[in-house]
């Protein structure tokens, strides 16, 4: 390897690292602030709730358009371009004024974040195309690291320097992130390398015709429903149901949120290495149903062990991201289905928190919405089976149509 192949390895490394803290710094940073925020200006609980929904939401339009824009700009640029958007973004949510602004700003973010979220697969397959496994380790588990740190820290920080405060630290990080995709996109088009050499539009017209591009879109939508559906219901759920005080609650939130971080640390790496996906299914789904049953069942005998188990499924998360890169030949392959998988699995996902809601809200009690979570987790089952067969895209398009890709 030459020193300047040695060097853009090392510059995509660190781009890739740095993004995925503002993946999930964008995330994670505002829900802790939003009592401190509500000092300053009211935040009417339609509006909270326009937020929670924001992310998934964001993620399935963000996915959609995300492919057509790296198809026009080239990968390193469209990147670079969702990084800086998301950076301003973060700085705008500082100067909010009002409920609206700030949830202006939050979905503007989100949108950002959505295009990252589709393209930073492929960067990885274009750059580490023989470690795909522990290049989806490293930014699976920085994005872990960033779910669970702002919780942590930003009502301290906001205690020390205000919540406008706290927003611009966390944009401060977000612009550290824009200077390699900015050197990383002057590079790639120095040598041409962020175009594709001729866009081809009839990718994603060929890769919804294969039955694992939608059991990949099941799978991510189990586990963006458990994740979402948690993150926002959680707390409640555990204070009515098994008796715990807020306080505990909150600790146990943050205990189902640091399950994604040692999953993040194994799980690429060993889908790589064995090649099979069927023991990641059976871990989600036995002890996601282990996890719900003992809530709805047993809620107050093992607490901390049934959120534990309802923590595992989201390893489904790293998973599918390998996958990406794994199951496709090409990067156009990998980016048309990142995008459709991301855009429809976040789009099925938005409507489980709202589901809770409505469902605890007729019912007046949990136990349909822990019935909807175990079946989501379900679901998993048939979409194990048909990702199960190891072939890329490609290959499973050929063989049904008989035609060359």
């Amino acid at each position: 390897m030459t020193r300047r192949a040695a060097g853009t390895l090392a510059l995509a490394a660190a781009a890739i690292v740095l993004l995925a803290l503002t993946l999930r710094i964008a995330v994670a940073s505002l829900s802790p602030l939003l009592v401190v925020i509500g000092r300053d200006f009211a935040l009417p609980a339609a509006v909270v709730g326009l937020i929670g929904m924001a992310p998934p939401v964001a993620f399935a339009l963000s996915g959609m358009v995300a492919p057509a824009i790296e198809r026009r700009l080239g990968l390193e640029r469209s990147v670079l371009i969702a990084a800086v958007v998301a950076a301003v973004m973060l700085a705008l949510r500082a100067a909010s004024v009002d409920a609206w602004t700030l949830l202006a700003a939050t979905a503007g973010v989100f949108a950002a974040v959505g295009v990252a979220n589709v393209l930073i697969p492929a960067v990885v397959k274009k750059y580490f195309p023989k470690r795909i496994g522990l290049m989806t380790t490293v930014y699976t588990t920085t994005m872990a690291v960033a779910t669970f740190t702002p919780p942590l820290v930003a009502v301290p920080l906001a205690a020390a320097v205000g919540w406008r405060g706290s927003f611009v630290t966390w944009a401060v990080v977000a612009l550290a992130a824009v200077v390699p995709w900015i050197a990383m996109s002057l590079r790639a088009r120095a040598s041409r390398a962020d175009l594709v050499e001729e866009p081809r539009t009839s990718v994603l017209s060929r890769v919804v015709r294969v039955p694992q591009t939608w059991a990949l879109v099941v799978t991510f939508a189990v586990n963006s429903s458990i994740a979402y559906g948690l993150f926002a219901w959680l707390p409640p759920l555990l204070i009515d149901v098994a008796g715990v005080d807020a306080a505990a609650a909150g600790g146990l939130l943050a205990l189902f949120s640091f399950m994604g971080l040692p999953v993040s640390l194994i799980v690429p790496l060993l889908v790589q290495r064995i090649g099979r996906t069927t023991p990641f299914y059976a871990a989600a789904v036995i002890s996601g149903l282990l996890g719900a049953g003992g809530l709805l069942f047993a809620p107050e005998a093992a607490t901390v062990l049934w959120v534990v188990l309802i923590g595992i499924p989201p390893l489904l998360f790293p998973m599918v991201l390998v996958l990406f890169g794994l199951r496709t030949r090409a990067h156009d392959t990998a980016v048309a289905l990142s995008g459709l998988v991301q855009s429809v699995g976040y789009g099925l996902a938005a409507l489980m928190p709202l589901a809770i809601g409505l469902t605890h809200e007729l019912t007046g009690g949990w136990t349909a919405a822990l019935v909807l979570l175990g079946a989501a987790v379900v679901c998993a089952v048939p979409a194990g089976l048909v990702v199960a067969r190891r072939e890329t895209i490609e290959d499973a398009w050929e063989r049904r149509t008989g035609r060359t890709w």
